[in-house]
């Protein structure tokens, strides 16, 4: 998997790659960014009173890791992994864990808008699919696996609580466009943004409906300032990802002079060129929301 490393991706295509693996009988995926290597499974240390998704822990060349039970967690329990069950050795978040899965197939390059966002009719409020891939006849789910250790350690996730530390916050009126397509950090970054001053928030699900409304915005004013003051966005997005985005807003000619941050678990010493090459101002790691809010300070106030 190190080797496929080497194909990264240029900044902005709005393409990525996914590491498709399966679980009983259906197929899902994984960014292959967040991926570090495939494994053959070796034994585990069983933790007692541990999280019930959590199998143990491996020591991985001297490095203690979590394993994640993925039948737990998609609720496939009664089954028992297949004979070519893998370890899939994962890094986001500023965090390593291990996700056991029934096999790893094979990895697919695809545009970002062949990327569907799931129905609200079957995605349900504790849904990790946060997009569908239809590759001929077959569906391959995208898992929301930030929102899957999120359930794991809530401690891992966007905390409001460290705003408070920031100490006393003044209101600011200051218009702030977010995209983020996880329902559930939309959650907690509306409650951080209100808990840190910010009120006056728009969100998008995606790049695309935020490119879109950005530009409606450009088409009355030469001046992006006097509507919009900044922008944050997440990398993985369904339709259009966070890198194309900024792409698209620093090479308008109104949009340009708009600060942008990126907001992502993707923000790793090896992948922060990317984002400098499209243009953003300043790239933060998930979930350091304190950090996020000191940079927003700095742009707007």
């Amino acid at each position: 998997m190190n080797e496929n490393k080497g194909i990264l991706l240029e900044s902005g295509t709005n393409e990525l790659e996914i590491v498709e693996f399966q679980m009983g009988t259906n197929k899902f995926g994984i960014n292959v960014i967040k991926v570090k290597e495939i494994i053959q499974p070796i034994p585990v240390t069983f933790i007692p009173h541990a999280h019930p998704h959590v199998e143990g822990i491996i020591q991985l060349r001297g490095e203690v890791l979590p394993v994640v039970d993925m039948k737990k967690v998609l609720g496939l329990s009664n089954t028992p992994y297949s004979e070519q069950h893998k370890y899939i050795v994962a890094e986001f978040n500023r965090q390593r864990v291990v996700f056991h899965v029934d096999n790893v197939t094979q990895i697919h390059r695809i545009s970002w808008d062949l990327i569907e966002k799931p129905s609200d009719m079957y995605q349900g409020g504790n849904s990790q699919v946060i997009g569908v891939i239809k590759q001929n006849d077959v569906m391959l789910l995208l898992l929301d696996f930030e929102k899957i250790m999120v359930d794991i350690n809530p401690d891992s996730g966007i905390n409001v609580s460290s705003i408070k530390k920031l100490g006393q916050r003044s209101r600011s009126e200051k218009k702030i466009v977010i995209a983020e397509d996880s329902p559930l950090l939309r959650k907690l970054l509306h409650d951080t943004m209100e808990e840190a001053g910010y009120a006056n928030v728009e969100f998008f699900e995606n790049g695309k409906d935020a490119l879109e409304y950005l530009l409606s915005i450009a088409e009355k004013t030469d001046d992006i300032s006097e509507y919009i003051q900044l922008m944050v966005t997440d990398i993985e997005m369904p339709q259009m990802d966070g890198h194309h985005l900024t792409k698209q807003v620093k090479s308008h000619p109104v949009l340009s002079k708009l600060p942008v941050i990126i907001f992502s678990s993707l923000i790793t010493d090896d992948l922060r060129h990317k984002g400098e090459k499209v243009g953003a101002e300043d790239q933060i790691s998930k979930p350091e929301i304190a950090d996020l809010i000191l940079k927003i300070d700095q742009y707007v106030l």
